[in-house]
């Protein structure tokens, strides 16, 4: 059956159809309303409403009948499809009295006029496009398994409680209003935003008997809603006030079904007797994707491929804009290109570089002198990264996922702007969105640093050697860099506002910075660049640092061929139009705050990996969100990323792995006199001949005495501590305990078996110390 729907006066002449959006039927101007009288020469008249000098009739049409003629499109066909063609412009609706709804494809087209309608067989009415953005609250309705709270959002269920004796739904007085412009146009943009953003919306009163019925008809069809009741919101009389004014609508319930308003009570029953309502709750809007993915890093492609595995239409858009020293790359994010494989290759290349001295104590003998080639390593490891990337887009292509090299922005809900690096735009509209546009390095903000600084984004691909290197910070990043410069017999120095890596176990980060040290590495503690000169122009050059401490007045200079920017990263989310549709952002970190769903404040829209709030910066954590969202958005799956024991590593000449709680962080969540602390140094078996120190390697772990002896903490500082803590990491996640890990036989003679022989605490104060050559 094909279902339509005529409005018209209380006096015949229709007012308009329910249209499809590019009906070549209305793209000649309308000089009258009979230009839109539709045919209903094979259609029954299924219903009628009256209400106030308007008329609403449901037309059907049986299997097999002609077509619907002009005016009345059939509900439910593929675009390009049917009636009268395809292709009406929403000016032209407009200046002919209709308003086309921001999803048109639907085939709906809702009649402009105003009506004050006070029940629920009001006509139906469009709302306007979403006003221009504020700062206000948006709109954000609980994920599942959310506590009840008064706040407006979203009440998920079936049917409310029955409604009190007597007492019946009563619409806000809309004489006066109680909001000012800009909180109106605020509640408005927050409305649009969660009716466009679900399947059926209805907004209800607990106790009205009306949208108790309506709720108990959708529950007898299986269809899930999301309902928000206004008396159960502080904003409940607002948020009616503003919905008669984009409805016409004063009274409950109020039901959109695919952002179709359906109307109330009476009009869903009416609309579920015609058909009508079932063709709407089966047609999904006609976006051009159902996912479009903004960001190509690990996260962003992960969660695409896996959306397209389980049968969705999926886009990607990534665009790396250039460094200020002008350096882009390709598909993949930061690890693959900037970050985690290129850090690892050349941190393996200053390894090899203490494998060779090593190796004349283990019997090679060797005449030739041993030098570094910067070229050589780089054009390598380059080589390496392009095969990586371009893996990336095969995997794309094989997947069907469409890859596009442009800048996303978004323009208004559901709809983004792609523009690529010839400045051409298009615009690409989806049914779900997912952020996973990462971050990029920090600049000081002082004079010469964008012109004569590199940061992470560059060194890598640095056409010479970087020579004497000053390195400019003390997160992960900064000593990773250092250290493998140092590693490859450069010049390195390392000015450090504070602490060595700050949110680390600052034990550990202490041991880190001294076995760099051990390497040559100079630090210079509490100081801080405040201008950076070029002494001379060349590959590399030379600059002059002028730096001022952090505890006083002193200044200090220092000439480098090189000043690397590690500083830390600001994440990627100011340019992408997120205001216009209400998505949140923290002002201080520039992050997106997430449900444990990774949903934000809009509840279409997504985000996964580095820029979110307060979730480590990892890539396997992005890869593991990633996909397991795209499951849950498409594959019917439930599970959710685990931020919790998350591994990780510090690949500085000496690797640094932890899992869990700091020891810090141990003490502030289950209080220090609750824990014990099992520490050693040890002596791995390779530097024994080599006769490298003997008490630089530490490992420890931290028990919760309260939650047998568990091990909450875990800590090494070694040679391969990345291969050594990925296992015991498993083994935490599992409840791993000291007396688990007591009873484990060791493998002889590795770093890792240490762990199973732990004895000394720290409370006990006895001496850890290893006796060496």
């Amino acid at each position: 059956m094909e279902v339509g729907v005529e409005v018209s006066s209380s006096r015949g002449a229709p007012l308009g159809p329910i249209r499809k959006p590019g009906d070549p039927a209305v793209r000649a101007p309308h000089r009258a309303n009979e230009a839109l009288k539709p045919d209903t020469r094979h259609l029954t008249k299924t219903g009628r409403v009256q209400h106030r000098g308007v008329s609403v009739v449901y037309f059907a049409r049986a299997e097999g009948g002609a077509g619907l003629g002009r005016g009345v499109s059939g509900i439910g066909r593929s675009r390009g499809r049917g009636g009268a063609g395809a292709g009406q412009s929403r000016e032209r609706g407009e200046r002919s009295g209709l308003h086309s709804h921001s999803a048109p494809q639907l085939g709906v087209w809702f009649l402009g006029r105003s009506c004050r309608c006070g029940s629920d067989t009001a006509v139906l009415a469009q709302p306007p496009p979403p006003p221009p953005p504020s700062r206000a609250q948006t709109l954000s309705p609980p994920g599942r398994g959310s506590s009840p709270s008064r706040r407006l959002g979203n009440v998920r269920g079936a049917a409310g409680p029955s409604s009190p004796p007597g007492r019946r739904a009563c619409p806000p007085a809309l004489g006066a209003s109680r909001l000012s412009r800009a909180a109106r146009e605020e509640l408005r943009r927050r409305l649009l935003g969660l009716i466009e953003g679900h399947r059926v919306v209805i907004f209800s009163k607990t106790y009205c008997p009306h949208s108790t019925r309506v709720k108990e008809l959708f529950s007898s069809l299986g269809v899930d809603c999301n309902i928000l009741e206004l008396d159960q919101v502080d904003e409940g009389a607002s948020v009616q006030e503003v919905l008669s004014e984009m409805t016409n609508q004063r009274t409950v319930p109020s039901i959109f079904v695919n952002k179709v308003h359906v109307g109330g009570c009476d009009h869903t029953f009416q609309a579920h007797q015609s058909g009508l309502l079932q063709q709407l709750l089966q047609q999904d809007p006609a976006y051009d994707y159902d996912l479009i993915v903004i960001g190509g890093g690990s996260g962003g492609l992960s969660c695409a491929q896996e959306a397209a595995v389980l049968g969705r239409k999926v886009m990607v858009l990534d665009f790396v804009v250039p460094s200020p020293r002008g350096t882009a790359w390709g598909l993949g994010g930061t690890c693959v290109n900037v970050g985690c494989i290129p850090k690892k290759l050349m941190h393996q290349a200053a390894l090899l570089g203490q494998a060779l001295t090593d190796s004349r104590k283990f019997g090679w003998e060797y005449s030739q002198q041993v030098r570094h080639s910067w070229a050589t390593m780089t054009e390598a490891i380059q080589s390496h990264v392009g095969s990586l990337s371009w893996g990336r887009r095969l995997a794309l292509r094989e997947n069907a996922v469409t890859y596009v090299n442009s800048y996303g922005e978004f323009v208004e809900h559901h709809k983004v702007k792609a523009t690529n690096e010839r400045g051409q735009e298009a615009l690409y509209t989806a049914a779900k969105f997912v952020i996973a546009t990462g971050e990029r390095p920090r600049y000081l903000g002082i004079p010469g640093d964008r012109e004569h600084c590199i940061t992470s984004d560059d060194l890598f691909s640095l056409p010479y050697c970087p020579g004497t290197t000053l390195v400019v910070g003390a997160s992960y990043v900064a000593l990773e860099c250092a250290g493998f410069l140092a590693g490859l017999g450069l010049e390195v120095t390392v000015m450090v506002r504070s602490v060595l890596l700050r949110g680390f176990d600052q034990e550990m980060a202490e041991k880190v910075g001294a076995s760099m040290q051990q390497l040559g590495v100079r630090f210079l503690r509490k100081f801080v660049p405040v201008e950076v000169q070029q002494l001379e122009k060349g590959l590399p050059g030379r600059l002059k640092v002028v730096a001022k401490s952090t505890e006083g007045t002193e200044t200090m200079e220092g000439v480098y061929n090189t000043v690397l920017l590690a500083i830390g990263r600001d994440s990627c989310t100011k340019t992408l139009g997120l205001e216009k549709i209400g998505v949140n952002i923290s002002e201080k970190t520039g992050k997106i705050p997430v449900n444990g769903e990774e949903q934000t404040s809009v509840p279409y829209v997504y985000a996964v990996g580095d820029v979110l709030e307060g979730k480590p910066q990892l890539t396997p954590v992005a890869m593991r969100a990633g996909k397991l969202l795209a499951r849950r958005l498409f594959g019917g799956r439930s599970e959710k990323c685990d931020y919790v024991n998350v591994p990780t590593v510090v690949f500085t000449p000496l690797e640094y792995g932890c899992c869990g709680y700091s020891e810090e962080k141990a003490g502030e969540v289950c209080q220090a006199e609750n824990l014990d602390v099992y520490h050693t140094l040890f002596w791995p078996l390779e530097w024994t001949v080599a006769c490298r120190d003997s008490n630089t390697c530490y490992e420890k772990i931290i028990c919760n005495k309260l939650d047998n002896d568990r091990v909450i903490g875990f800590h090494v500082l070694g040679p391969n501590a990345g291969e050594i803590t990925q296992g015991f990491a498993a083994a935490m996640k599992c409840g791993l305990t000291k007396q688990l890990l007591d009873a484990t036989i060791g493998i002889h003679p590795t770093c890792g078996e240490v762990f199973t022989t732990l004895e000394t605490t720290k409370a006990s104060g006895l001496d850890v110390t290893q006796k060496g050559c």
